[in-house]
């Protein structure tokens, strides 16, 4: 892998991890669209690195905040909104963690080629486009029920299928609960920090046990690239859901699906 390619993998990757059009199916598909070599596991680390540091730099006010009211739960204090919002992404994370931990290279095996990512990349353009339609848009994230909660811990599930989307996936079922898009939006970024960590650190642990040689120069130069492009998008993804809808995610959803089946069918 030479920086031309390595830089724009972690473009995509910083771009995509937030929006709901799925990192990991795209991650997949530009090697075979372009006749690229595997980027390897270190790079998919080194990236996936620079996005959990944008999302901690990006809500580190907030997190700061959660971490403290938790601490205070757990010894006995009084619970806060944002205890409550700790549990909820600790409660969350169990579901994706667990199923992850056994399931995700049989999953990923499966779903891995370009045609399963393209129908899964139209369905759930789909769901996405009839939650933000339907949806009632009236709760903040403070105000989500344990209910809430639940179901998008167990919607995040489906985002272990390349195609999906981590965000897009929880984003539309925080939507179908009657969250508001941003409300939706902040409480899917800030589930993607047990997340990420969890991927990361397995992935860590195959790339010890495997034979890949690690380029550093190139994996530092992912990170940061990534990281900057995740933060960026971050800001103004949140900022866009402030006046519009999600109906270009879906619309781009939908075309890059019909793509793929035309050139892998």
């Amino acid at each position: 892998m030479d920086f031309f390619q390595a830089f724009w993998l972690a473009v995509i990757q910083g771009f995509t991890e937030f929006l709901p059009v799925s990192s990991s199916g795209h991650l997949a598909l530009i090697p075979s669209v372009f006749g690229w070599t595997d980027q390897g596991l270190a790079f998919d680390v080194a990236v996936h690195v620079g996005t959990l540091l944008a999302v901690l730099i990006y809500f580190r006010q907030d997190l700061s905040l959660i971490l403290r009211d938790w601490v205070v739960s757990v010894t006995g204090g009084d619970s806060t909104v944002y205890s409550k919002l700790a549990w909820a992404i600790v409660l969350a994370s169990v579901p994706v963690g667990v199923v992850g931990l056994f399931f995700e290279p049989v999953v990923s095996g499966i779903f891995r080629s370009p045609v399963l990512i393209a129908f899964a990349t139209i369905g759930f353009g789909v769901v996405l486009w009839l939650t933000d339609w339907l949806g009632k848009r009236q709760r903040d994230i403070r105000e989500m029920s344990w209910k809430d909660v639940l179901v998008i811990s167990l919607a995040q599930v489906l985002a272990l299928i390349p195609g999906t989307s981590r965000s897009g996936v929880t984003i539309s079922a925080g939507l179908a609960m009657g969250l508001t898009r941003q409300a939706a939006a902040r409480f899917s970024f800030l589930l993607a920090i047990p997340v990420i960590f969890m991927a990361g650190t397995w992935q860590v642990l195959k790339m010890v046990s495997g034979p890949e040689v690690v380029n550093w120069p190139i994996l530092v130069f992912g990170s940061m690239t990534s990281a900057v492009v995740a933060f960026l998008c971050i800001y103004f993804f949140l900022r866009y859901l402030e006046r519009f809808s999600l109906m270009p995610f879906v619309i781009y959803r939908l075309v890059l699906g019909i793509i793929l089946l035309v050139v892998f069918m």
